[in-house]
C-alpha cells in the first residue's frame, strides 16, 4: 500500500501544494508587516521547484510533454534567478 502512495501522484499533489502554500505565506508576511523575505528573493527559485515537481508528476503518469515543459520552464526559472543574483551583486559592488 505505501509502494502504491508513493507511485502515484498523491504524494507530488501534497507537495505541490504545501510549496504553494508556502510561498503565499511567505508573500503575505511579508506584504503585511514588511518583514521576511521580498518576493524578489526567492519567488523564480520557488517557480523552478514547482516546475521540477510538475516535471516529476509528469514522469509518474507519464505525460512526457509535461515532463518536458517542466523542465524547460524550471531551467528558465533557474536561469533567471542566478542572473538576478549576479546583477544584484554587480550592483552592490559599485556602490
Amino acid at each position: 500500500m505505501l509502494a502504491q502512495w508513493y507511485a502515484s501522484t498523491a504524494l507530488v499533489d501534497g507537495v505541490i501544494a504545501f510549496t504553494v502554500l508556502e510561498l503565499w505565506a511567505l508573500w503575505l508576511f511579508h506584504r503585511r508587516t514588511g518583514r521576511g523575505l521580498a518576493p524578489a528573493d526567492y519567488a523564480l527559485n520557488g517557480l523552478a521547484g514547482l516546475c521540477l515537481m510538475v516535471a516529476l508528476r509528469g514522469a509518474l503518469t507519464p505525460q512526457w510533454a509535461m515532463v518536458a515543459l517542466g523542465l524547460v520552464a524550471a531551467g528558465l526559472a533557474h536561469f533567471g534567478d542566478l542572473l538576478l543574483r549576479a546583477r544584484r551583486k554587480a550592483a552592490l559592488a559599485l556602490h
